[in-house]
């Protein structure tokens, strides 16, 4: 007996602490999930080139190993996905991720396709961002630098009035 009550008093008061009034003006429920917005990343620096061209725009390339390197999760986490980069990138940038994995799978031919541009660039480690004008001509080069989107976006426009 002493152990069916302790089971319906553990059963009420679970079913009371999952039982919260709901407010109509903050409740998620049956609202479309937020979209997130993130910034356009292409894998092919001629197209990104080519594109800087037709819209007068300065190409970032992002050296990366997207699924084993520490200091690429801190520059995406800290810089890339955050909106000051996203609005800046969207307006100013093409962006090229050029991604040099351990497990996640890729064809051949991109392999092939990023190890040639790692040594024409001459990268040496992760991550490196190069920033290149809309001619194709490196002007700048740079990595992971602490300090958040803001300041990286500051950082690059420095390269750019140069």
């Amino acid at each position: 007996m002493k152990n069916l009550l302790i089971a319906l008093l553990s059963l009420l008061l679970i079913v009371s602490c999952g039982s919260e009034k709901s407010d109509t003006k903050t409740s998620k429920v049956n609202q479309p999930a937020e979209k997130k917005v993130t910034a356009e990343w292409i894998t092919n620096l001629e197209e990104g080139i080519k594109k800087a061209a037709e819209e007068n725009r300065t190409v970032l390339v992002d050296f990366t190993g997207s699924d084993w390197c520490g200091w690429c999760f801190r520059l995406r986490d800290e810089v890339f996905v955050q909106p000051e980069f996203i609005d800046y990138s969207s307006k100013s940038l093409v962006l090229v991720e050029l991604d040099f994995p351990q497990r996640k799978e890729q064809t051949e031919e991109t392999k092939k396709y990023n190890r040639k541009l790692l040594d024409k660039y001459g990268v040496k480690g992760f991550p490196t961002i190069l920033i290149i004008d809309k001619e194709g001509k490196e002007i700048g080069r740079t990595g992971y630098r602490a300090g958040g989107a803001a300041a990286y976006v500051e950082h690059i426009k420095s390269f750019i009035k140069n």
